[in-house]
């Protein structure tokens, strides 16, 4: 072989081996650009995948949330079967927690409130989404974006899913429902809990205590379902 074409091939042969071994590494970037997060429920673990290339507002402010803690030792305070499970803000005792600033509704980045998914809950302004969030149930498509003409045509932002633990999800919704402490009904018996959430590979936040925050904590909602039609326009109390 001429001595220019091996001296050639060598100049060359660790530009091709760096670029091989790159492709593993861009692999492994990829796949962590959707973190996840666990929360460990007194019925069993919920994995979810966030997409900050689509909410990445709702999902900032969801990871802050966990890094800090808020979310340990809090209720998933309402179920409604067939619709959404909804949490974020109750401690144990239905005491609500204070929560930072609310985030604007990212609502129109195009994710649709199937089942299995994770939304924003909200009160009547679209932009009034702070710590609560809802599971869908079922494919609630009515939810979802259509216009900016109303807190109602502006739909629940999308920002997850559940990627493992949908069964627990479903045992949750099985559970029956009663009214206690500030509401009058939908609280699941026996009352579930999230006893510690956290980013996967990461290490757990130490207490929920660090989690106070200045601003206080605003009427958080997610719509009833159409068959309970007094449900969507009511506040949880906090």
């Amino acid at each position: 072989m001429p001595r220019f074409l091996l001296t050639a091939l060598l100049l060359i042969l660790p530009f091709t081996l760096a670029a091989q071994a790159a492709k593993p590494a861009a692999a492994a970037t990829a796949a962590q650009t959707h973190p996840q997060v666990v929360m460990h429920t007194s019925m069993g673990d919920i994995t979810l995948e966030l997409y900050p290339d689509k909410a990445p507002k709702s999902v900032a402010n969801f990871l802050q949330y966990v890094r800090d803690g808020y979310y340990n030792g809090t209720a998933l305070h309402r179920v409604i079967a067939g619709y959404m499970i909804q949490g974020g803000l109750y401690t144990r005792d239905l005491q609500p927690k204070r929560t930072r600033s609310a985030v604007p509704s990212e609502a129109d980045n195009g994710l649709s409130n199937l089942r299995g998914t994770i939304a924003v809950a909200r009160g009547a302004d679209p932009n009034s989404g702070t710590s609560q969030f809802f599971f869908n149930l079922v494919d609630n498509r009515r939810l979802d974006y259509v216009g900016n003409q109303s807190g109602l045509t502006w739909g629940f932002a999308v920002f997850g899913k559940v990627v493992k633990g949908m069964d627990v999800i479903d045992k949750i919704a099985a559970l029956p429902t009663r009214g206690l402490g500030p509401f009058a009904n939908d609280v699941p018996n026996p009352l579930v809990v999230i006893n510690v959430a956290n980013v996967v590979g990461e290490e757990a936040p130490a207490s929920a205590a660090s989690a106070a925050a200045p601003a206080p904590a605003p009427a958080s909602i997610a719509p009833a379902p159409a068959a309970k039609p007094e449900k969507k326009h009511s506040k949880a109390k906090g």
